[in-house]
């Protein structure tokens, strides 16, 4: 309610599509932050492995290694999803040409398609469920059946294939471990530090040792 108890007056088809726009490109910034975040984490990983490589902790390698695979597809995901925000904002340039000729906005079954995608991201899936409900009320798309936009929480993480770990493996340490010899045998020595810090060495002992507790109880 405005004030003395008054409605603010409706937005025109105009002002509804610029603030969709707006709001689509803060959420591609929101995306953005994720993947820098994620990319960060993977690095501190990346280091944790080839840390564990030096000690010939396979276990450690074969955990982490996984872990750098599910943080690749994560940010994947969330690429996939900045481009389907962008076509939507794509779309939305092309109601306000729409609305100049037409005087009104029109219906997408594009914009549908990208609007049941994104509500079930759970980095913007609040904007995306408000912004789908004004979008069915202004009349550009159908309103979303509930199951459409759940998201997929429960769904179960996929297991990074073996052939994938030892890929990464592989790639990490620069070919000092095989492919196939990371998954069915022993890592082979390599040489470390012998003035490596004895306290950072604990220190990475016990945060591997989470690590792997974390997975076991999962």
């Amino acid at each position: 309610m405005g004030l003395f108890g008054k409605s603010p007056p409706p937005k025109t088809p105009r002002e509804q599509v610029r603030e969709w726009s707006s709001k689509m490109r803060k959420e591609m910034r929101v995306l953005d932050r994720q993947i820098r975040s994620i990319d960060m984490e993977k690095q501190k990983v990346v280091r944790s492995l080839k840390d564990a490589a030096k000690k010939n902790q396979k276990d450690v390698c074969v955990i982490l290694a996984k872990e750098i695979i599910q943080s690749r597809k994560a940010v994947s995901k969330l690429y996939s999803a900045k481009a389907q925000l962008n076509s939507v904002e794509m779309h939305m340039k092309n109601q306000l040409a729409t609305i100049r000729i037409a005087g009104s906005i029109e219906k997408s079954t594009e914009v549908m398609k990208y609007m049941s995608s994104l509500v079930k991201l759970p980095e913007i899936s609040a904007t995306m469920r408000e912004m789908s409900q004004e979008m069915s009320k202004a009349g550009i798309m159908e309103e979303m059946l509930d199951d459409a936009m759940t998201m997929d929480d429960d769904e179960e993480v996929e297991e990074a294939a073996a052939e994938e770990v030892d890929k990464i493996l592989f790639e990490i340490t620069d070919g000092q471990l095989g492919k196939v010899q990371a998954a069915v045998e022993p890592l082979p020595e390599i040489e470390t530090d012998k003035t490596e810090d004895s306290e950072q060495f604990e220190e990475e002992q016990a945060e591997m040792q989470r690590r792997l507790e974390a997975l076991r109880s999962s």
